[in-house]
């Protein structure tokens, strides 16, 4: 009996330094820059479905709403620019958002798997494809 709980318990300490209950913000401007240059950022969006972001090494970023329907709100693709600065992953597009920067916060929670979170509160999760 003895020898099962202490397999037990080296399993649960395994466990917790393998996948932490929670992750940390990202805050080294590299790791973030390699963690979105020339890759695919998909937000889930609350009503299900998938908001792509195309991170481009030259510094642009594309996002398309077409088969979100956002073609209604507004101009359903747009490209604009992105830059990590202070920790934090910025973007901004030429109408979107009227033109305003928005930062965010990263925390890696698993493979290719992230949570943000907005300067103003707002946040969620995404994916990370190529």
């Amino acid at each position: 009996m003895q020898h099962r709980t202490g397999i037990a318990v080296t399993a649960l300490a395994v466990s917790l330094l393998v996948s932490p209950a929670s992750a940390e913000w990202l805050d080294n401007d590299s790791a973030i820059r390699s963690l979105v240059a020339g890759k695919r950022v998909y937000l889930k969006v609350p009503l299900g479905g998938e908001f792509p972001l195309f991170y481009r090494t030259n510094g642009s970023v594309t996002g398309d709403g077409s088969a979100l329907g956002l073609g209604k709100y507004l101009a359903p693709r747009e490209t604009g620019e992105w830059w990590v600065d202070g920790g934090k992953l910025c973007q901004r597009f030429p109408t979107w958002y009227k033109a305003k920067t928005n930062c965010f916060r990263i925390e890696p929670t698993g493979e290719a798997q992230l949570r943000w979170k907005r300067d103003d509160g707002y946040s969620g999760r995404a994916r990370i494809g190529d």
